[in-house]
């Protein structure tokens, strides 16, 4: 069985000093609450966190944003504020992980030589 075929979406914003990202439920769902703002955020938003990536573009480690990183970017630190900016502001991304095929346990007995 495949394991780590995941779908992944995310918003990136590529602020003046730090690139954010912030992961979204799905596409369909970023498009609906710009459409109808009455949507809560919670239907939108994969996780209320959001992370810089140091000008490394949206592909890269992340790191959790600072309240400072987020008051110099955005002119506040509140993290409902900032990811509303972030979600008007950034592009979209989708990505698939391709599936990993392999053993899952290489200790199962006899199925192992010793």
């Amino acid at each position: 069985m495949p394991r780590g075929n995941a779908h992944q979406s995310k918003v990136h914003y590529q602020g003046k000093d730090e690139d954010f990202v912030i992961f979204v439920d799905d596409v369909k769902s970023v498009q609906n609450w710009k459409d109808d703002r009455s949507i809560p955020l919670a239907q939108v938003v994969s996780g209320f966190k959001i992370f810089v990536t140091h000008k490394h573009g949206a592909q890269n480690a992340y790191d959790a944003a600072s309240k400072q990183v987020l008051e110099n970017e955005f002119g506040s630190h509140n993290e409902d504020e900032c990811m509303i900016k972030i979600l008007e502001g950034g592009s979209l991304q989708e990505t698939e992980s391709g599936e990993r095929q392999g053993p899952k346990n290489d200790s199962m007995g006899p199925r192992s030589a010793h």
